[in-house]
């Protein structure tokens, strides 16, 4: 791939740079070992991690291939399963596992749970076994909610192409802090400029992201909102919430803010997690044709937490609907 170093990327490092700007997302230790490797090239010479780019240099990059994976199959990782048939698996990820193997998670996640089921294995290429088996997108560790996971090579492709159209049917639920207007927000999405692990919408270049923001139920200091996907970037809802809503998700360790009220700030400590669901899934099964739609209810702390502030906390919130008598 060909890379053309813009005005505004002018002096970042080489390394820098390719964490910032290549299409998938990569670390910047990546990045450099690749660069240590041979694989990138500035103006036609091998690169230096360190080398200060200019506007105008043309990259070039040939990725080295994947690392093996030493994932193993772990049969004591559940999860519910909605929907399965010989070509997917439809389920309800739970909030806190992780969805494939990384640093830092190298054991305990989704994927090994899929391997010790009947129909999964790792994806092969050249006699290596990847980490990634069916897995065509994913959830945050924090985010609960419907995910779907194909076992054959045709439904995979079959469903990346619907992904990768925005042809899917995705809704959120999410707690926030604060009561943002509806809203659809359409903003440029790339990785946070020197922050590793964050996103943000404030970049010059990035990938196009857009999210429907639908106020659902007040709760006093808080609201309860829905949020419509028609593009699916790493962290979108919580950068969008966060940055152009300015009401980040209750108890997001990344993007929330530190809280005032000593009673919210506990309950953001109690779940220990950003209040985001993956409510709804729908798609158009990518072998058969058939219509599919899933729905789950937020699980049981995000649940405890909507009934913490619907109590005594909003009781006298002029802002909450009031139900008709009968």
């Amino acid at each position: 791939m060909r890379l053309i170093v813009e005005a505004g990327d002018g002096g970042l490092r080489l390394d820098q740079y390719l964490a910032l700007r290549w299409p998938e997302p990569i670390t910047r230790g990546e990045a450099q070992r690749w660069i240590d490797g041979g694989h990138v090239l500035v103006q036609g010479a091998p690169g230096r991690a360190s080398r200060k780019l200019q506007p105008g240099n043309e990259i070039e990059v040939t990725p080295p291939p994947r690392a093996p994976t030493e994932a193993r199959p772990d049969a004591s990782i559940t999860f519910p399963v909605l929907f399965e048939d010989e070509w997917l698996l439809v389920l309800d990820k739970p909030a806190g596992l992780v969805v494939h193997p990384a640093r830092g998670h190298l054991d305990g996640t989704l994927v090994n749970g899929l391997l010790a089921r009947e129909g999964f294995e790792l994806e092969a290429e050249e006699g290596e076994a990847w980490a990634r088996p069916g897995i065509v997108h994913r959830l945050d560790k924090g985010t609960s909610g419907v995910m779907v996971v194909a076992k054959q090579d045709r439904s995979r492709e079959g469903l990346k192409a619907l992904f990768e159209r925005h042809d899917i049917e995705r809704s959120y639920l999410a707690l926030v802090v604060g009561h943002p207007a509806p809203a659809r927000i359409e903003t440029l999405h790339g990785r946070h400029p020197t922050d590793r692990l964050r996103f943000t919408s404030r970049v010059a270049h990035g990938k196009l992201a857009i999210t429907h923001v639908e106020p659902v139920e007040p709760l006093g200091p808080c609201t309860l909102v829905r949020c419509r996907l028609e593009t699916g970037r790493t962290h979108q809802i919580r950068v969008h919430l966060s940055e152009v809503a300015g009401t980040p998700l209750l108890g997001d360790p990344l993007y929330g803010k530190p809280l005032r009220d000593s009673g919210l700030r506990a309950l953001g400590d109690g779940l220990g997690r950003q209040a985001l669901h993956a409510a709804v899934l729908g798609f158009r099964h990518p072998v058969t044709g058939e219509a599919l739609r899933f729905e789950t209810p937020p699980p049981a702390d995000m649940m405890a937490t909507l009934a913490a502030l619907r109590g005594p906390m909003t009781r006298h919130d002029p802002r909450r609907p009031t139900r008709p008598a009968g």
